[in-house]
């Protein structure tokens, strides 16, 4: 049972509030703010208590998204119904779904939309339902884009292609406007599925991968109101576990593997096919891991060189390779490098034109930016910091350095998307889009 729902911007700014029970009073809104800005440390704790009142909150899209609640209510499922990153439909998944994207400005535009979605979803602090097959017959109030949407826009990056249309490309923002939106707001009837993974990497100073975990995740994103089923063929050869290996081609192996209760496996050990009847909006219909494994190399390498010059100066040598294939290409690449304490100052001299750094004092660190790094190239970045009062211990401050990245077109693991099929055929035009990308959760070179 929840007694209230706020949302609430990074500056505390009040934009949605929503009480159900009139059990707590509005100042709630400004105790949770000067709570959760006053704890140490970047990660809150996500439940917090103030008197009889709990707050329970989740971060989505640099908003916070708060339940209040008493004693006698379950905390997990609060914080089920709040986040999106399970596999069945929440709240900030709902808002996302019918807003297009999580910002700020768009919940501002979007309020009289998300104030009727509360009204549908709970229903005296009980949740009714979550499912946008269900809200759709009953939401109104038409989604307010920043602006209107259109796939030939080229000023955006296209990022989503299939591989039964390789001579299409659609921009990023294809997949974030609203599910119901009008044909003039590019209402295409559309399906983008999206191959989402995250890598966790720790090298040693002496260049040995100590950890390598890689966690995944196949997102459907359904713009069509009829579709029947999709049938998603994965890669022949895809195993689970330390079963035997499939088919005639490179391995792709995960350890771990979870299905939307929605998806019907009736093909998948035979065929590797996943069959669902997609809802309209986002939903995660396949979510795995693997461990210490890669089935390549890791993306990237470090050789560093960090001494002390003849002026008092701390220098640093720092080599960045990129071992992708040499037709593909990393973005945002940002390089964190912990410097000693009592850095002041800092010159460089990089390798390119396009590469910037920084020196942040107050978290102690130089800031290396790379803005594209092609596969198969090395980029090199020479760092000359002043440091006040620098001794042979100080050099041990130096390290270890925190990568972080985005690879298009890339999947650690290998998974692909074989065929991704309708059924029944849909009548008149429709689109099928696939995009993989691969994130750094955490990549650490040790120095």
């Amino acid at each position: 049972m929840i007694c209230q729902i706020f949302i609430l911007s990074s500056k505390g700014d009040r934009l949605i509030y929503k009480d159900f029970r009139g059990e707590a009073g509005s100042d709630v809104v400004g105790t949770f703010y000067e709570k959760v800005t006053a704890l140490t440390g970047d990660q809150p704790p996500v439940v917090m208590t103030h008197k009889d009142l709990h707050f329970i909150h989740v971060r989505q899209g640099g908003l916070y998204w708060v339940a209040t609640t008493t004693d006698d209510s379950s905390p997990f499922t609060v914080i089920e119904f709040l986040n999106r990153n399970t596999c069945v439909h929440r709240l900030t998944a709902l808002v996302k779904d019918y807003c297009g994207t999580l910002s700020e400005k768009l919940v501002q535009m979007n309020f009289a939309l998300i104030y009727e979605l509360l009204d549908e979803v709970l229903d005296y602090g009980y949740v009714q339902t979550t499912s946008s097959d269900v809200l759709k017959n009953f939401i109104q109030t038409e989604a307010v884009s920043s602006r209107p949407f259109s796939l030939f826009d080229l000023s955006n990056v296209g990022l989503f292609g299939a591989e039964t249309q390789q001579s299409k490309v659609a921009p990023g923002s294809a997949a974030t406007r609203p599910i119901q939106c009008s044909r003039e707001q590019g209402g295409k009837s559309e399906i983008f599925v999206d191959v989402i993974e995250r890598m966790s990497v720790v090298i040693g100073s002496n260049g040995v991968v100590m950890k390598a975990d890689v966690e995944g995740e196949i997102k459907v994103k359904c713009y069509m109101s009829n579709c029947s089923e999709m049938r998603i063929g994965l890669n022949e050869e895809f195993s689970i576990g330390k079963s035997q290996l499939r088919g005639y081609g490179a391995a792709v192996r995960v350890d771990e593997c979870s299905f939307h209760q929605a998806v019907r496996l009736d093909e998948f050990d035979s065929h590797r096919i996943l069959r669902l009847c997609p809802s309209q909006g986002e939903q995660t219909v396949m979510q795995y891991q693997l461990s210490n494994d890669l089935p390549s190399a890791p993306p990237f390498r470090l050789f560093p060189t960090v001494e002390r010059d003849s002026g008092g100066r701390l220098l640093m040598y720092m080599k960045l390779r990129c071992d992708l294939p040499p037709k593909t290409a990393a973005i945002n690449v940002c390089a964190t490098v912990p410097v000693p304490k009592g850095s002041v100052s800092l010159s460089q001299e990089l390798s390119s034109p396009d590469q910037s750094s920084e020196l942040k004092p107050q978290s102690r660190a130089v800031v290396w930016q790379i803005p594209r790094f092609p596969g198969g190239t090395q980029l090199c970045a020479l760092f000359k910091l002043e440091v006040a009062g620098l001794s042979s211990a100080s050099l041990l401050e130096v390290g270890p350095v925190g990568l972080s990245f985005e690879l298009p077109k890339v999947t650690a693991t290998g998974l692909q998307i074989r065929f991704l099929r309708l059924s029944p055929v849909q009548p008149g035009p429709s689109q099928r889009w696939v995009r993989y990308v691969t994130h750094s959760d955490s990549y650490t070179l040790r120095i």
